[in-house]
């Protein structure tokens, strides 16, 4: 009987076999992605350092995934064009987005964004950081951090810090140094960093806040003088410049970055893979030298780690902004 039952279950199992082949065979295999080309959508305008950077990364990709990964830039106030480019694509990891501290500053710098970019992107890895420096004239009486402090708090009213585009990561960087270090001083905002530098040669501002490239040829030539970074750290770019903290502004730390994001629902294993291909570009020595000459440190990260620092950011930016009085948009 036991062998009856088991003949008839092998000849079950060999009809049943054919089927199961032709079903196996009809099924369509799941593509491997990426099977076509990635756009990597940026909220500048071409030319800066964030344009320079995303290029330079996406070559890179290009090289990584097999397919070619793209930038289109979609300037425009808040990065809301941007973002609506992104976010309104296809969950699919072929629309991307260039996430920046800005992103953050701009929820706390409007009354009402169109896009949350907390919720509305998921996030993928960061590519890399880079700090604010604190330049004077080097003709001037300040030789470090610490004699500008001290000055400006005998002098109170009397000394000026030059940044450009107020609600811009320079501007608010200048307002949070007036803060933390508890200073009666104005900062004052000009178009170009070219102007601010004009302004400090003329000693019409004390101390310009802005990044490292629009500087560094002044510093280069001795025109400028860089007194301290905004880092938390010494940056492996400028071991022999103190950070502000260093000099005994305590609590002042300012680190830009950039990232890249992607539309919320987007498959895990997506992000996955993009996060590893980005983390094995930003480690690559030709890429930490590219970056390196616009002032940027290359740097990736998990998506937790990003979100945690644009969270963080949104908040920190949010405060200074409402401290400064700096009026929403």
């Amino acid at each position: 009987m036991a062998r009856t039952i088991f003949d008839r279950a092998r000849r079950f199992a060999l009809l049943a076999l054919p089927a199961a082949l032709t079903m196996a065979l009809a099924a369509p295999a799941q593509a491997a992605y990426p099977e076509k080309p990635i756009r990597l959508v940026l909220p500048f305008g071409a030319g800066g350092v964030a344009d320079v950077t995303a290029r330079i990364m996406a070559d890179k990709l290009s090289e990584k995934l097999g397919q070619r990964v793209y930038v289109e830039n979609l300037p425009g106030p808040g990065g809301i064009a941007a973002a609506r480019a992104v976010i309104s694509a296809a969950p699919d990891g072929y629309t991307l987005a260039y996430v920046t501290n800005g992103t953050a500053i701009s929820v706390g710098a409007f009354n009402a964004l169109p896009f949350d970019p907390v919720k509305d992107f998921a996030m993928v890895s960061m590519v890399g950081t880079f700090d604010l420096v604190l330049v004077v004239n080097p003709d001037s009486e300040f030789k470090t951090l610490a004699d500008f402090v001290k000055a400006a708090k005998t002098n109170p009213g009397k000394l000026n810090i030059g940044t450009i585009a107020v609600g811009g990561t320079q501007n608010l960087g200048g307002e949070l140094f007036k803060s933390v270090a508890d200073l009666n001083v104005q900062v004052v905002p000009y178009k170009t960093s070219p102007d601010i530098v004009i302004a400090l040669l003329r000693n019409d501002i004390q101390m310009m806040v802005d990044f490292p490239p629009a500087v560094q040829g002044q510093v280069n030539d001795g025109k400028l003088k860089i007194l301290a970074t905004s880092s938390p750290k010494r940056t492996s770019l400028m071991p022999n410049i103190p950070t502000a903290i260093e000099a005994g502004v305590k609590g002042y730390e300012v680190v830009s970055w950039n990232g890249v994001g992607a539309p919320k629902d987007t498959p895990k294993e997506i992000i996955t893979t993009l996060n590893k291909a980005i983390t094995e570009v930003m480690a690559m020595p030709d890429v930490k030298a590219s970056y390196a000459k616009v002032g940027v440190i290359a740097q990736a990260s998990t998506p937790d780690e990003l979100m945690k620092r644009l969270v963080d950011d949104i908040k920190k930016w949010d405060a200074v902004i409402v401290k400064a009085g700096i009026p929403k948009k």
